[in-house]
C-alpha cells in the first residue's frame, strides 16, 4: 500500500462495509492504518436464496470483529460453512483459527501452514458452497501465496492485496516478486477482458466498478516506477534507501518502509534481466 492515489473508475462512496453485490457483503475490521487503509475487508459470500455462506479473510485476531462477521451472516439468514484466505499476512489471516472455532469451519489457503481441516487451495480450483461458485486465481507477487477469487455469476473478483480499492499495493520483498506480480496483473486484465470481470472487491479500501481500467492503471504505474528506479540507479543511487528517497518523494514518509520492500523487488527484477 505505497500511496493513496485515486484509481480509475467509480469507487463506491463512503467507507467499506455492508452489501456490495448480490453475493458479497463486507464487514470492515477495526484495524485502520497507513498500510491497511480503512481496515481489512472481511467478505461474506453467498448465493441468493442459499442459507450457506463462505467467508474470505476473517482478518485480525479481534474477538469483536470475528463475532460481528458471524452475526452479520446470521442476520442475513446464513450459516458460515467455509473460510478462505487470499494470503497469509496477519491482517487477513490472524483471526482465521479463532474464526474456525466460532463457526466450526475448515480454513482453506494456498499455504499449508495456514490450512485447518486438511484441504488446501490450488490453481484452477473451483469452490462450490450452497450453490455459490468461486474460481481460484493464482496471483503471486504481493506475496508468494496470494490468490484472488472470481465470482463468474456476477463478474466480480475478490483481489485481497493484489489490487486495492485505493492506492497501489506493495510487492513484499523477498517473498513478493515483481515479475510474478506483473504476470498476475496481466492474468487479471485477461479476466476483465475475456471473462467479463467488472467489479473488484479488494482486501482494503472501497469496491471498484472499472476492473479493466484499474488493472491497466496498476500495470502503467508499475512500469513508471520501474523506469524511475532504473533512472535513479543510473544517477548513482545504489542503496534501496537512496532509491526510495529519489523515486518515492511523492509518497508520505510513513510509507517509505513499505516502498523500500517494493524497491528491493524492483532492483532484483532489473538485476535478473541485466538491466542494471
Amino acid at each position: 500500500m505505497t500511496n493513496t492515489t485515486d484509481l480509475p473508475g467509480q469507487p463506491r462512496p463512503g467507507a467499506p462495509g455492508g452489501p456490495a453485490t448480490a453475493r458479497a457483503t463486507c464487514v470492515l475490521a477495526p484495524n485502520p492504518s497507513a498500510m491497511s487503509l480503512d481496515g481489512t475487508n472481511t467478505w461474506i459470500l453467498a448465493e441468493p436464496g442459499s442459507d450457506l455462506a463462505v467467508v474470505v479473510d476473517p482478518g485480525p485476531l479481534d474477538e469483536a470483529h470475528l463475532a460481528n462477521v458471524v452475526a452479520t451472516a446470521e442476520a442475513a439468514g446464513k450459516r458460515v460453512a467455509l473460510t478462505l484466505l487470499t494470503h497469509g499476512h496477519p491482517d487477513h489471516s490472524d483471526g482465521a483459527a479463532r474464526f474456525a472455532e466460532l463457526t466450526g469451519t475448515r480454513v482453506r489457503a494456498l499455504d499449508p501452514a495456514l490450512r485447518l481441516g486438511g484441504e488446501g487451495l490450488g490453481v484452477g480450483d473451483v469452490v462450490t458452497t450452497g450453490g455459490l461458485e468461486l474460481h481460484v486465481i493464482s496471483t503471486p507477487g504481493h506475496t508468494a501465496d496470494s490468490l484472488c477469487f472470481h465470482l463468474p455469476a456476477e463478474g466480480s473478483l475478490l483481489t485481497g492485496d493484489t489490487v486495492l480499492g485505493r492506492g497501489t499495493t506493495v510487492v513484499a520483498h523477498p517473498d513478493g516478486r515483481l515479475g510474478d506480480y506483473l504476470d498476475s496483473l496481466r492474468r487479471l486484465r485477461a479476466l476483465a477482458v475475456d471473462e467479463g470481470v467488472e467489479v473488484l472487491l479488494p482486501g482494503h479500501g472501497p469496491v471498484l466498478d472499472d476492473a479493466k481500467g484499474v488493472i491497466e492503471y496498476y500495470l502503467a504505474h508499475r512500469a513508471k516506477r520501474l523506469a524511475q528506479v532504473e533512472t535513479a540507479v543510473e544517477n548513482g543511487d545504489r542503496t534501496p534507501e537512496d532509491v526510495v528517497a529519489a523515486v518515492y518523494a511523492d509518497v508520505d514518509r510513513s510509507l517509505w518502509p513499505a516502498a523500500e520492500l517494493s524497491v528491493r523487488a524492483q532492483l532484483d527484477y532489473l538485476e535478473e534481466r541485466g538491466l542494471i
